[in-house]
């Protein structure tokens, strides 16, 4: 096990929440989840903690109760090598959230997403800084990016 790991509150849906993700991701399981007692805390049965992998990076989620909301202060990038990538993870991640800007989205459970394609690192660190700026112009008044549109603004 990885020396760190992201834990994530939910109030109550943190079972709803992995095997969404985990339908998602290709590369994803569901592991342990840990049930509430007759003690407590939560309903008996109800879960308490779910352990998943995406991609290789295990997460837990704890049903912890209303307080602690997702900010976007906190995302997770999904990093696509080509538009249909982008365009599944955009949709899948996305349905009953919302869009926000610049690649950037909420889930239905309030957690926030970038879906990238690995081409916009590449074209906004390029040495030509006039080609770098229409790159970043034309990925700010993007909401879900696109890549032929990201190519298109470096060629000028």
């Amino acid at each position: 096990m990885p020396k760190v790991t992201p834990f994530l509150w939910f109030d109550k849906e943190a079972e709803d929440a992995a095997r969404f993700y985990t339908s998602i991701f290709k590369n994803s399981k569901l592991g342990a989840i840990m049930r509430s007692g007759e003690a407590g805390p939560g309903p008996a049965g109800s879960a308490l903690t779910v352990s998943f992998e995406l991609e290789g990076t295990e997460y837990t989620a704890l049903n912890g109760g209303p307080g602690h909301n997702f900010t976007d202060a906190v995302s997770f990038v999904v990093h696509c090598e080509k538009q249909e990538e982008v365009d599944y993870y955009w949709e899948k991640l996305g349905a009953g959230g919302k869009e926000v800007a610049c690649g950037w989205l909420t889930d239905k459970f309030g957690l926030s997403w970038q879906i990238v394609p690995t081409v916009l690192m590449k074209l906004l660190g390029d040495p030509d800084k006039a080609k770098a700026g229409r790159v970043m112009q034309a990925m700010m008044k993007m909401v879900k990016l696109d890549i032929a549109g990201l190519e298109a603004a470096a060629k000028g």
